[in-house]
C-alpha cells in the first residue's frame, strides 16, 4: 500500500474494481481480449428487451488471470450514437479520462497481481443498468496458494433488471416532476432470471406460474453443479444498479474468506447481505442429502421489496438437474431488518496478518449523504452541494493547470454542528459543483460517512460507497451523529480492507486510506441513479507525478483545444 506506481499501471480502466501490483511473478503472462460493445436483443428474464452486449453475449466475457499478468483489451465502440465510460486510469469518464467515442477502438493495458473477486462494468451515464459489466478473477500467481482449500468454484454475478430503457430511466431522473424508475422487475444471477413465471411457484402464496424452461433459453438459470462430500467455492460480486441483496442457499452454511479482493477471518453464516459494488467470496460443503437439490436465492433488502426472489439451483450429481427442491426457497430476512444486516458487516474482519491502518489520520472529511432540491429537480448531494462533472477530465486539467476547466473553490469537508441528521432538511435546497479534494500524496485521510433523512418524513436510504484508485480500511459503523465518543469505536486492530463500504440509515461509516495513488479518482455511492443524481466527489492527488498521459484520453474539453493549439 505504501508504494507509489504510476497511474496508469495500477489503475483499471472502465471498471470501478481495484487491483493492484508490487513484483513481477514467475510465469507472468499477457492475456489480450478483442472486444466490441453494441446493443444487442437480448432475454435476460424472459422478456425480450435490449442490454448493451459485449461481443455478442450478455453478460460481457469473463476475464480470467493470475496475480502477475497483464491483461491487454482492445475495445471498439460499436454503438452509433453514445459515448463509452472509458479508461486510461480507471474508466470514469471526465474525471480520469474521456468517453471512446462511436467507432472508436480504445487499449487498455494493465497489470494484476492482488488475486480476488472482482467485475467489471461501464461507467459512462446508466451503462450498468443496461448490461454493460462481466466478472473478472484473478487467481493466485504461480507457485502460491490460497489459505484456504476447495475442490471446485463458481462465479455468481447479481444484478437487477428493469424493462424500462435506459434512456428513459435518465429522462426520468432528470425531469421536473421527478420521475422515479421503480423497483426492478426482476434479479438476475449471471444474467438469468424470470419475470414471468417462478421456478418455485408451487411454494408460493402467489398467482406465480410454474416455469417451464428446456434449459436452452437465455433466461434458464445457471445451475451449479456439485458432487457430495466436496468443499467449494462461490466467488459473489454485485453490480446491481439499486439493490441490496441477501444471497442464501438452502441447508447450507457459508464460510465467508474474501471480500473486495481481501482475505477474511474465516466465519459462517446462513446467508449474506452482498451491496452494490462488493465482492465476496464463500466456501460450501456439499455434505447435505445427496439424492435432493437445494435453492440458491437472493432477495431485495433495504428498500420495501416489490421484486421477486432470484434462484437458481444447487444440483447434486448424479441426481438429475430437473429435479426440484422439496422444499421452498430460503426467506430473504425481511428488508427493513437492519440489525441483521450490521450484524452481518460487524463480523467482517482482516485475516491475520493483514496490513493495519495507520493509527493517526493527516485530514479528516466529513461527508453528509442528503437529498435535495435544485429549482424543483431532485438531487443527492454531499454537504449541500451536488456533483456535476466538466467537460474536460480532471487529470488532463490538472495536469496541465486549466483552472478554468471546473470549480477551483475546494469542497466542504463538514456540515454544520447543528444539522439533524433525523429529520428532513430544514431548507432542502442544495448547489450543484465540479470541485475536486486536492488530497496530499502519501498522506492519510479518514472519510466519515454520515446518512440522513431524505425529503420524505422517516425515510433515510442504504448506500454503499465505492471509492476508485485505493482500497480503505473500515474502522466502524455507527448510530446517529458521528461524535467525539464514538472515537473509541473505531477499529484499529483488524479492520477489513475494502473498496466498497455501507452506509445504514441514519447512521455513520468510518474509513482510512492512505493517498499513495497518483491521479483523479471517484468516490460516490454505487447505487446507479443516486450517482446519476450528484451523490459523488472527486479526490487527487499527485496528479504532478503522472507522466505519459495518452492524447485519446484527454483530447475533450480544454485539453482536447491544448492539442490543437499545439498544431498551430
Amino acid at each position: 500500500m505504501g508504494t507509489t506506481i504510476p497511474v496508469g499501471l495500477r489503475a483499471l480502466i472502465i471498471w470501478s474494481i481495484l487491483l493492484y501490483f508490487s513484483r513481477p511473478s514467475l510465469g507472468a503472462k499477457s492475456r489480450h481480449f478483442k472486444w466490441e460493445v453494441e446493443y444487442l436483443f437480448w432475454s435476460p428474464d424472459c422478456v425480450e428487451n435490449v442490454v448493451m452486449g459485449i461481443n455478442g453475449q450478455f453478460p460481457g466475457p469473463t476475464i480470467r488471470a493470475k496475480a502477475g499478468d497483464t491483461i491487454v483489451v482492445e475495445l471498439t465502440n460499436k454503438f452509433s450514437t453514445e459515448g463509452f465510460g472509458t479508461p486510461w486510469a480507471d474508466g470514469t469518464a471526465s474525471i480520469s479520462q474521456c468517453a471512446i467515442n462511436p467507432g472508436e477502438t480504445f487499449h487498455y493495458r494493465f497489470k494484476v497481481d492482488r488475486a480476488g473477486t472482482y467485475f467489471y462494468h461501464g461507467h459512462l451515464g446508466m451503462q450498468r443498468s443496461a448490461g454493460l459489466y462481466g466478472s473478472l478473477v484473478v487467481d493466485v500467481a504461480e507457485g502460491e496458494k490460497e489459505p484456504f482449500h476447495y475442490d471446485g468454484e463458481f462465479d455468481l454475478l447479481l444484478s437487477d433488471w428493469w424493462h424500462k430503457s435506459v434512456h428513459e430511466q435518465e429522462v426520468g431522473l432528470s425531469s421536473n416532476p421527478f420521475r422515479w424508475i421503480g423497483e426492478p422487475q426482476s434479479l438476475l444471477m449471471n444474467g438469468r432470471g424470470q419475470y414471468n413465471c417462478s421456478l418455485a411457484a408451487q411454494f408460493s402464496n402467489s398467482s406465480a406460474t410454474q416455469c417451464k424452461l428446456r434449459g436452452t433459453e437465455q433466461c434458464a438459470p445457471e445451475i451449479l453443479h456439485v458432487l457430495p462430500n466436496k468443499t467449494y467455492r462461490i466467488r459473489v460480486a454485485s453490480t446491481t444498479a439499486l439493490a441490496s441483496l441477501n444471497l442464501a442457499i438452502g441447508n447450507h452454511k457459508m464460510v465467508v474468506v474474501e471480500a473486495d479482493g481481501n482475505y477474511l477471518q474465516p466465519f459462517a453464516v446462513d446467508d449474506l447481505d452482498i451491496y452494490s459494488g462488493e465482492s465476496y467470496s464463500v466456501l460450501i460443503t456439499t455434505n447435505q442429502d445427496p439424492s435432493k437439490n437445494y435453492w440458491i436465492s437472493v432477495g431485495v433488502r433495504g428498500r420495501s421489496p416489490a421484486t421477486p426472489q432470484g434462484l437458481t439451483i444447487l444440483n447434486y450429481k448424479p441426481t438429475s438437474a430437473s429435479k426440484l427442491p422439496s422444499s421452498p426457497p430460503p426467506v430473504t430476512p425481511r428488508w427493513n431488518d437492519y440489525v441483521h444486516s450490521k450484524t452481518f458487516s460487524n463480523k467482517i474482519l482482516a485475516r491475520m496478518g493483514s496490513p493495519r491502518p495507520p493509527t493517526k489520520y493527516d485530514r479528516r472529511i466529513f461527508l453528509l449523504n442528503t437529498q435535495n432540491k435544485i429549482n424543483g429537480f431532485t438531487k443527492w448531494a454531499l454537504n449541500n452541494v451536488s456533483l456535476t462533472l466538466p467537460a474536460t477530465p480532471y487529470l488532463g486539467s490538472i495536469k496541465y493547470g486549466l483552472k478554468n476547466a471546473f470549480d477551483q473553490k475546494t469542497p466542504p469537508e463538514n456540515f454544520a454542528d447543528n444539522y439533524d441528521v433525523m429529520v428532513p432538511p430544514i431548507n432542502p435546497n442544495t448547489s450543484t459543483g465540479s470541485g475536486a479534494y486536492i488530497i496530499e500524496l502519501n498522506s492519510t485521510v479518514d472519510l466519515i460517512l454520515q446518512n440522513a433523512n431524505a425529503l420524505s418524513d422517516n425515510v433515510s436510504e442504504i448506500h454503499p460507497w465505492h471509492l476508485h484508485g485505493h482500497d480503505f480500511w473500515v474502522l466502524g459503523y455507527g448510530e446517529g451523529k458521528f461524535s467525539e465518543k464514538d472515537e473509541k469505536k473505531l477499529n484499529l486492530k483488524n479492520p477489513p480492507l475494502r473498496n466498497t463500504a455501507v452506509i445504514f440509515p441514519y447512521g455513520w461509516t468510518a474509513l482510512r486510506f492512505v493517498a499513495d495513488n497518483p491521479g483523479a479518482w471517484a468516490f460516490h455511492c454505487h447505487i446507479e441513479p443516486h450517482l446519476h443524481m450528484g451523490m459523488g466527489v472527486v479526490f487527487a492527488e499527485g496528479i504532478h507525478r503522472v507522466d505519459n498521459i495518452p492524447r485519446e484520453a484527454i483530447a475533450c474539453g480544454l485539453t482536447a483545444k491544448m492539442f490543437l493549439g499545439d498544431h498551430n
